[in-house]
């Protein structure tokens, strides 16, 4: 189902779709964008707008072409101001950028980026369709991860001996 964040959608060229789950998995939300090369202060803003608002969900994946050619992944830099910012949108929103291999010319332009760890898996690039020059990304949503607690059990931990600790002045 489509989703709306009731802010700024007409400034920028996306859509957000939330994907009910199976009982007790949570909703998964999935976001497209296209942000052009030349796009201004208040669309980028208006944007991370959006990417903050969805990263409150419990699962979030977000693709497209973002356009950010000097962005260097490994070192989380970048030489302009607006990819930059975009970084920093990305690290507040504690999002993982998990496309690995350049898209175009040897810019990493096509993202998928994540809010939870082993969401996303099998990051493919699936050369160009038709006479476009950027690379298709191919991924698979693996499922919205279930949140709950896990009792660890440790064998012999009841039979151990910690009363010589008890003693010491921690």
């Amino acid at each position: 189902m489509e989703l709306h964040l009731g802010m700024d959608e007409e400034l920028t060229e996306s859509l957000w779709v939330r994907i009910k789950g199976r009982a007790g998995a949570g909703d998964i939300i999935v976001g497209v964008c296209y942000r052009p090369p030349d796009q201004g202060d208040q669309a980028d803003e208006a944007l991370y707008r959006q990417i903050g608002a969805a990263s409150c969900s419990q699962a979030l994946v977000l693709m497209g072409d973002f356009n950010h050619p000097d962005i260097c992944w490994r070192d989380n830099a970048a030489e302009r101001k607006q990819s930059r910012k975009f970084l920093e949108c990305v690290d507040d929103n504690f999002l993982l950028q998990v496309t690995e291999e350049p898209t175009r010319r040897g810019a990493m332009l096509d993202l998928v980026l994540t809010n939870k760890e082993g969401l996303v898996g099998d990051v493919k690039l699936k050369g160009s369709l038709g006479c476009r020059d950027h690379e298709m990304v191919e991924c698979r949503i693996l499922r919205a991860v279930k949140e709950g607690t896990q009792q660890a059990h440790y064998p012999g931990l009841q039979e151990s001996r910690l009363w010589p600790l008890e003693g010491l002045a921690w």
